[in-house]
């Protein structure tokens, strides 16, 4: 028996915005005080994930805030000719006097000092405000911009892509870009004439289902990766109703290329092995077989 097309409607909702907002505000005064270590660098404070991409489901609780300096940069030289990676090492010769780890140190004093150490840690990826009252959980990544050069003649001629580095706990560097995803998101909800985001809600909700019996493991499909599986889906797959549009985008994601998906960030592939940029492929498979399997067997 197939999910009725009233319990998909009811997952297609928008979880509650209003304690998320609050916390968020109540984070970024935090991290723009006036009298924290970093206060005359440049950086910006900003939204990222499910509350940002307003695909937020009732049963998420962590609000994502990103900190990102600006007055420091890091970088990827790849795809530049062996002279213009000379022209860069010219326009920049010396490293950065204040690094990456003074920043996230200095993040985690000013909301330690704001919230209370007991509230406040430092994970492995980012720093965790502790729920408390009316705030939510919150999670701040600490990042710098970063910079994927394709041209550098000189350095205001330069081409690249822009986005975010931050570090884990062990060293590994990782880069996203957040606001093209969240860029591409809202122009592919407009594409599907508003239909993405709730099938990104329905989709997160049956997540939710399948944890609950064990058909999938806590944390195997991000919101990241749901968000850019059904970026993927072609934009004549939505539409009519819930019940038709899960059907067509499921058989076409059951049928495609996984390993030719993107992110809607544009930047990575979707589903790949051996890089924290991706989803893995069993995961992804596992998660689809269990999504399709839940369709087929409701109740």
């Amino acid at each position: 028996m197939a999910i009725p097309e009233s319990q998909l409607d009811t997952w297609s909702h928008q979880g509650s915005i209003t304690q998320s907002s609050t916390t968020y505000a109540t984070v970024k005064r935090a991290l723009e005080a006036d009298n924290t270590k970093y206060a005359t660098k440049n950086f910006e404070v900003y939204l990222q994930g499910s509350y940002c991409n307003d695909t937020n489901i009732y049963a998420e609780s962590d609000v994502d805030v990103v900190i990102q300096l600006n007055s420091t940069f890091h970088y990827d030289l790849s795809a530049l000719s062996a002279s213009e990676s000379a022209s860069f090492e010219a326009a920049y010769p010396s490293a950065a006097e204040y690094r990456y780890s003074d920043f996230k140190a200095d993040v985690l004093t000013a909301l330690q000092k704001s919230f209370g150490v007991g509230d406040v840690s430092s994970g492995n990826k980012a720093i965790k405000v502790k729920a408390n009252g009316s705030r939510r959980n919150a999670d701040v990544v600490v990042t710098t911009d970063f910079r994927r050069y394709s041209a550098f003649a000189n350095s205001w001629s330069a081409q690249a892509e822009r986005g975010i580095c931050l570090f884990a706990s062990g060293g590994e560097r990782i880069v996203n870009y957040p606001k093209q995803h969240s860029q591409q998101c809202t122009i592919k909800h407009k594409a599907t004439n508003r239909w993405y985001k709730p099938m990104v809600r329905i989709l997160k909700n049956m997540r939710g289902k399948l944890v609950e019996k064990g058909s999938i493991k806590s944390g195997a499909a991000p919101s990241y990766f749901i968000e850019g599986l059904m970026f993927n889906v072609p934009n004549d797959r939505f539409g009519t109703s819930y019940s038709a549009t899960f059907v067509a985008a499921m058989n076409w994601l059951l049928q495609a290329r996984r390993n030719d998906l993107v992110c809607a960030n544009g930047q990575f592939y979707l589903v790949r092995d051996n890089s924290s940029s991706c989803w893995p492929c069993q995961d992804c498979d596992r998660f689809l077989n269990a999504v399709a399997d839940l369709w087929n067997n409701w109740n």
